[in-house]
């Protein structure tokens, strides 16, 4: 039986990370879900404002309507505030962690 010795790899050139560098990260699928459902509450919450305005003002047409469009805004700034506090409980996880 034959033990031939093990040769060592050549180091690969790795690029060599800057840590001032100021370019900027590169954007993930994950901002751009979240920017978009950002927007989508902002509209949300736009439409029904508009409806509550029109309910003061007497010109409502449909009280139902205004009601679920004002508990649809509610119900999607919690999801986007529960989504932004375990981001947040993430980070500081990590903050926490011993290298």
């Amino acid at each position: 039986m034959s033990i031939d010795a093990v040769s060592f790899l050549a180091p690969t050139a790795l690029p060599m990370l800057n840590p001032l560098d100021n370019t900027a990260a590169p954007s993930g699928q994950f901002a751009t879900w979240f920017t978009q459902q950002l927007s989508d509450v902002n509209t949300q919450l736009i439409h029904a404002d508009h409806g509550v305005q029109q309910l003061a003002a007497g010109d409502a047409s449909n009280l139902h309507q205004v009601m679920i469009n004002l508990e649809e805004a509610k119900l999607s700034m919690q999801l986007v505030m529960q989504v932004r506090n375990h981001l947040l409980d993430a980070y500081h996880d990590l903050l926490q962690m011993q290298v």
